[in-house]
Formats: C-alpha cells, sequence, structure tokens
C-alpha cells in the first residue's frame, strides 16, 4: 500500500524536524548559565492488525506469526538531563553555583515562585539579592548599604561585614529547593523552572542537607550541552531525515509507475 508508506514516511520527518529543533535549542543554549540539555523520545504510532498471531488459519492449524503494519512515529516527549554542569570560577561575590541537586528559588510576578540553576545574582536598588530580570531571590536577603567583604557559605549563610561593627553579621540563610521528579518542571524561559503536578511540591531545606547541593560562592554552573555530542546527533538527524525524504520520493515513484501501468 503505496499511500500508507507516504504517510509513514511524512511522521518520520515530522519526528526529526522536531528533535532538531531540540538539537538546536542546546546548542544556541551552550554559554547559557545552569542551562540543561533536552533529548527528545519518539513512540510508535498505532499498529492496523492485519493477523493476529494465533489467529485460526483454518480448522486444525493457527498463524505462528501476525501481520502487523506500523503507521509511523511521534514525538512523546522531551526529557531534561539533569546532569551537573562544569564549575566555572569568577571570583565575583554574588555568583553563585549549586554542586549538587536542587535550585535556587525566585519570585516571580504574581507571588509564584520560580526555581532556577543561574545563580548570577546581584543587588536591587534596595539592597536585596535578585536575578538579571529584578526576581527577588527566597528567602529574601537585603544586604546594607555600605556592607563589604559579603561571604555565602557552603550551607547558604549570608554574612557582610557591616561599618560600625567588628564581627561579620549574618544577613540570612539561603535555602534549596528540591522536587521528586524534577524532570517534571516546566521550563519557563529567563533560566526559570516552575513547579508542576508531575515534579510534586518543592521540598525546602538547607543546602548540603537531604541530597541538596552545596552552595560554591564565586562560581558560576555552566551549560551541561557537550557540543561534540550534539554535532553527532545533528548528523544522524540530518541522514534520517535524508533516508525519510528519500522513501517519499521511491513511493511517489511507484505510484507513477501503478498509474501508467494501469
Amino acid at each position: 500500500m503505496p499511500s500508507s508508506a507516504l504517510h509513514v514516511a511524512r511522521t518520520g520527518l515530522e519526528a526529526q524536524d522536531t528533535r532538531m529543533r531540540v538539537i538546536a535549542n542546546n546548542l544556541a543554549n551552550v554559554g547559557t548559565t545552569g542551562f540543561k540539555r533536552d533529548r527528545a523520545n519518539f513512540a510508535t504510532l498505532a499498529y492496523q492488525d492485519a493477523r493476529v498471531a494465533g489467529q485460526q488459519s483454518s480448522g486444525e492449524t493457527a498463524y505462528a506469526t501476525g501481520l502487523n503494519l506500523g503507521t509511523g512515529v511521534g514525538v512523546q516527549g522531551t526529557s531534561r538531563i539533569e546532569t551537573q554542569g562544569a564549575m566555572q570560577q569568577t571570583g565575583t561575590a554574588l555568583d553563585l553555583a549549586l554542586d549538587g541537586d536542587g535550585y535556587f528559588q525566585v519570585a516571580l510576578p504574581g507571588g509564584q515562585l520560580g526555581y532556577t540553576r543561574a545563580g548570577n545574582f546581584s543587588r536591587s536598588s534596595e539592597g536585596q539579592l535578585v536575578t538579571s530580570q529584578g526576581y527577588v531571590l527566597q528567602p529574601p536577603i537585603t544586604v546594607p548599604e555600605g556592607a563589604q567583604a559579603i561571604t555565602i557559605g557552603t550551607d547558604g549563610t549570608v554574612s557582610a561585614s557591616i561599618p560600625g561593627t567588628t564581627d561579620p553579621t549574618q544577613l540570612g540563610q539561603i535555602t534549596i529547593a528540591s522536587f521528586t521528579n524534577p524532570a517534571g518542571l516546566q521550563n519557563r524561559g529567563d533560566n526559570l523552572l516552575l513547579e508542576t503536578a508531575a515534579s510534586g511540591a518543592a521540598q525546602i531545606g538547607i543546602a548540603g542537607d537531604a541530597g541538596r547541593g552545596q552552595i560554591r560562592q564565586g562560581y558560576l554552573e555552566a551549560s551541561n550541552v557537550n557540543v561534540v555530542e550534539e554535532l553527532v546527533d545533528m548528523i544522524e538527524c540530518q541522514r534520517a531525515y535524508e533516508i525519510n525524504s528519500k522513501m517519499i520520493s521511491a513511493v511517489d515513484e511507484m505510484l507513477k509507475n501503478a498509474n501508467q501501468t494501469l
């Protein structure tokens, strides 16, 4: 059935186009702080059962094998690969990296919480620690004007030297969110993720406890995209797309021959 082969090849083209889009996004974010690469997952579409294995072929015999015709492939979903990115030393006091699992929490407009691995924070005009987009780190940490020698411990304790005091003053503690299923978090953009029913509720705790990563001051976590691996996947995807295109051309030629013969 040449017409059904055209449909199957079309689903292959669409699937590989989606895969290429995922690869392109990974490569585009190779320099994005805290970015986690995605992987496209595929599944076979429904099969047409022309004959079921075990079905009676006669009064005394049964078919040993079935006749099942596949209808193609579809994109099942995308998986975020949560492997640790390389630690890049910056020397900046408000650059933070998580060495292990977990996410920083930030307050989004409307009161919703967002979660991120990008720890390139800075101070707002009010002295609060904020992301590049101005989202306030949660719980809020306010650094007083004139404070010097800001230090952030591996457990998230924030201290600074305040004019008029001899000992460092503790300004607060950064807590870390973890999830039962971090792959279920929804990508929002701006290096942010949102909680979903699939991810489970955020479990807030101290950095370094209960499997949460420790905070490294003066470091940023690089993207976990491996350029060589992505290029290999891109070539494989390109070849798969080409062979599906050739399948459409071959089936089209078969149809032409059938029309001319009949």
